[in-house]
């Protein structure tokens, strides 16, 4: 009996040990699944004290010096000002710019006092200047919520808030011209009638041929004999040749052009099409043979195609690009006749709505005033003297 007393006793503990065991493994089991899942969410546990991205340490805080300023001042540290000669030009480009909306800031911040009615007067002359709703609300959203109550009472705070958040419009993640990265390197410019496309080719042509290129024009502006007229021109100005065919095809011109680019080992062959009105979609899809036309004399070209734009037009500029844009993959802008109006703030709403990045500018007659862009350089010269009350 007291045998049979003993056995049980034992079984009794055996069970309860395996409960208990069983018990805690369906705890831990919870919890692991209550981790993995967290993890599947792609949430990370809330642990105290743990940051949710480890940094290394700098050299210079781990052998007890002062820690380096944060990432955005390193960035702005980092960017080269621009030479003398590209500030002095884009100054000189924008000054009907700076005489209007710009000037008209100018004015405001000039104030004794700066109260919240001059912050109302601010967001009507943003958005009354040709520079988009988009850009114009970001920068008055910028500076009405990223500055405290008394940096808006600072004329100078406001003047670097509108600066800072003008460059950031600019920047956008575009990767560098690289005409050497294809040979030969296939240029598409679009644009309509009279922006100035076919004396952009033609200064690009110059230029680029300076720099040591050999260049090829295609004609493909085939519908307007004086528009081939003036590429020749502009062909024996720059010394390059140029492929027509009077009253021929646009799309076998490029093609011819861009295969003789191939065969003759040119570096770069740039395609003039028609200054065609955006709102004809028979013409958009003439332009999207083109397109597929130079795919097939060589193989992935198009490398850029861009789009040329009036300054002079304000806002209709960014309607055209929206345009053209939906149709047609737009890699790039050029801005004309900049020096000829007060509206080139438009560079600022082109950059914020199309994503698409501002390769050159014209700044004047000349043929070194077709620049590169240099979103630096643009926003010193847009706001010059700002501050002082001299803008233009």
């Amino acid at each position: 009996m007291e045998t049979e007393l003993i056995q049980l006793a034992i079984a009794a503990v055996v069970i309860v040990g395996i409960v208990l065991l069983l018990r805690r493994a369906a705890t831990t089991s919870r919890e692991r699944g209550a981790v993995t899942a967290r993890e599947r969410l792609g949430v990370e546990p809330a642990i105290v004290g743990r940051p949710r991205r480890e940094r290394k340490r700098p050299l210079a805080e781990a052998e007890g010096k002062p820690p380096a300023p944060e990432a955005e001042e390193e960035e702005e540290a980092e960017e080269a000002p621009p030479d003398a000669e590209t500030r002095d030009a884009f100054k000189a480009g924008l000054a009907k710019t700076r005489g209007g909306f710009v000037a008209k800031l100018g004015k405001l911040f000039g104030k004794k006092k700066i109260d919240a009615a001059t912050v109302d007067e601010l967001e009507e002359v943003l958005f009354t200047a040709d520079i988009g709703p988009r850009a114009a609300d970001r920068i008055f959203q910028s500076v009405k919520k990223g500055l405290t109550k008394d940096e808006l009472e600072d004329a100078d705070k406001i003047w670097g808030q509108i600066r800072k958040t003008s460059k950031q419009i600019l920047a956008l993640d575009a990767k560098p011209l690289d005409l050497t990265s294809r040979k030969p390197f296939v240029l598409l410019v679009l644009g309509v009638n009279g922006v100035g496309k076919t004396t952009t080719i033609g200064k690009l042509a110059d230029q680029w041929t300076r720099d040591g290129k050999k260049v090829l024009l295609a004609a493909g502006d085939t519908f307007r004999a004086a528009a081939t007229e003036q590429l020749e021109e502009w062909g024996k100005r720059a010394n390059v040749p140029v492929v027509k065919k009077a009253g021929g095809d646009p799309s076998s011109v490029i093609f011819d052009a861009v295969k003789r680019g191939v065969d003759e080992d040119f570096d770069i062959v740039i395609c003039d099409t028609a200054g065609r009105l955006h709102s004809n979609a028979g013409l958009m899809d003439e332009l999207k043979k083109v397109r597929r036309v130079i795919d097939k004399a060589k193989p992935g070209a198009p490398h850029e195609v861009w789009m040329v734009l009036d300054a002079t037009t304000g806002q209709n500029a960014i309607s055209q690009a929206k345009t053209f844009k939906a149709d047609m993959e737009i890699t790039g802008i050029v801005l004309t006749k900049l020096d000829g109006s007060s509206k080139g703030g438009v560079v600022l709403g082109i950059c914020d709505e199309l994503k698409v990045p501002v390769r050159f500018v014209g700044v004047g007659e000349k043929i070194t005033d077709l620049r590169p862009f240099d979103p630096s350089a643009f926003v010193e010269a847009l706001y010059a003297d700002a501050s002082s009350g001299e803008a233009a």
